[in-house]
């Protein structure tokens, strides 16, 4: 097979993933051969501005996507939490536009924040001393569950 064609049927368009707090939005990032990295966090203030935030890291990490993580209640249900990321979700649609090529993706994160703090327990980080940490390491689970779930 040639080299050119087995280069384009391994790569993955770039991804950024969220996961929606109300005092920070935790990021990650796609990086090479399908790894979930972190990437930082965005400290909230208004809808319009947290949604420009999270558009200007996707262009500033040249994604083609954004996955945002979406709170279902236990059952699977959409509980208050899942509303208002639905919501938010819909104002990144807005802000977007159709003529920007940036999809946007919604991935289950229950129990990542859960998740996020036993690893980061593991790794001798305590997580009510690093909030910005349990965002950011969700993030990178939404992102890895979002990458499984295409290889599907």
């Amino acid at each position: 097979m040639p080299r050119a064609s087995m280069k384009s049927e391994t790569e993955q368009p770039k991804l950024i993933a969220l996961d929606l707090g109300e005092r920070r939005i935790g990021l990650a990032v796609s990086g090479p051969g399908g790894l979930a990295l972190p990437a930082g966090h965005i400290v909230r203030t208004k809808l319009a501005q947290d949604v420009q935030q999270v558009i200007a890291s996707a262009h500033e990490r040249q994604a083609q996507g954004i996955v945002v993580g979406i709170p279902y209640t236990l059952d699977g249900e959409i509980g208050p939490s899942a509303k208002l990321a639905r919501g938010f979700v819909r104002a990144l649609r807005r802000a977007i536009g159709a003529e920007e090529s940036l999809a946007i993706h919604e991935m289950d994160e229950r129990y990542t924040s859960f998740e996020a703090e036993g690893l980061l327990r593991e790794s001798g980080v305590q997580p009510s001393r690093d909030r910005a940490s349990v965002d950011e390491v969700a993030a990178v689970l939404i992102l890895q569950r979002f990458l499984v779930s295409q290889e599907n």
